[in-house]
């Protein structure tokens, strides 16, 4: 009888189950040797059983370390992904486009410093306007008269027309300006559009902001001269009324013997 040490228990009786089962059905003349040989063959065959039962569980082990496998692939590329944003995001313009502020500002100011005209950008504007326009009490203590009265007067018109063409100037130099200030607009919205991040829309953002702050440092200028220009009108305007009237006060403080002596005095507009 052969040897089934090395055989699990139930493999062994699965066998002889199946080959009692054999012998009962096969002819009685049938030999010992040849139940013997098929009781192998039916064990043979339960071990063949078994060795697919281990191959397919070595197989499902194979697929779940592919699919882990997949898995972890996936994080990666994930991670990758995440990567890849962030340096998209952080990423910076490759240029900025800040336009011509500082000079037009600049120009703003020169342009309004014309001749005999007042500026918003004179630190001295109050000694100035002091200076041309004297006050009611001190054209009565040294009223103008001859030379003095046309010298007084040539700088009270050259300081309002002055004003009023450097004024004029400053509107028209903004307007100049509106065909560079338009192609930095431009640029900017080109800019925006384009952007493929967070930090260079930001920064796009931030010149367009830039942009606006100029144009209201701009606006203010001209806010500034055309307040200016009215402050020295009515300040002329003024100071005409007040030589005026200091002219009356001294025709008719006139003495008796100034009236009886012929010497009348017409007061001067």
């Amino acid at each position: 009888m052969p040897r089934h040490s090395s055989r699990r228990p139930e493999t062994i009786l699965v066998s002889l189950v199946v080959a009692t089962a054999l012998a009962i059905a096969s002819p009685l003349s049938a030999s010992a040797g040849g139940v013997t040989g098929q009781a192998t063959e039916w064990t043979q065959l339960a071990n063949n059983a078994e060795l697919i039962s281990l191959v397919g569980k070595s197989a499902e082990q194979v697929n779940n370390q592919i699919t882990q496998i997949s898995q972890l692939a996936e994080q990666i590329q994930n991670q990758i992904n995440i990567y890849n944003n962030m340096l998209q995001n952080t990423a910076q313009l490759p240029n900025y486009i800040w336009g011509q502020v500082e000079s037009d500002l600049q120009n703003l100011q020169n342009v309004v410093a014309q001749g005999q005209g007042v500026a918003f950008s004179m630190g001295n504007i109050d000694d100035v306007l002091k200076q041309r326009f004297q006050s009611f009490a001190e054209m009565k203590s040294n009223l103008p008269d001859g030379a003095s009265f046309s010298s007084t007067y040539q700088n009270w018109s050259d300081t309002n027309r002055d004003t009023i063409a450097g004024s004029l100037k400053a509107a028209n130099l903004t307007a100049e300006q509106f065909s560079s200030e338009e192609s930095t607009m431009s640029s900017l919205r080109s800019m925006s559009e384009t952007a493929d991040g967070q930090m260079k829309a930001l920064q796009v953002g931030h010149q367009i902001a830039a942009q606006q702050v100029a144009q209201m440092q701009k606006l203010r200028g001209l806010v500034s001269q055309q307040m200016t220009m009215m402050g020295t009108w009515f300040q002329s305007e003024q100071a005409q009324k007040d030589l005026a009237q200091a002219r009356r006060e001294q025709f008719f403080s006139g003495t008796e013997h100034d009236i009886r002596g012929g010497q009348t005095m017409e007061p001067r507009w």
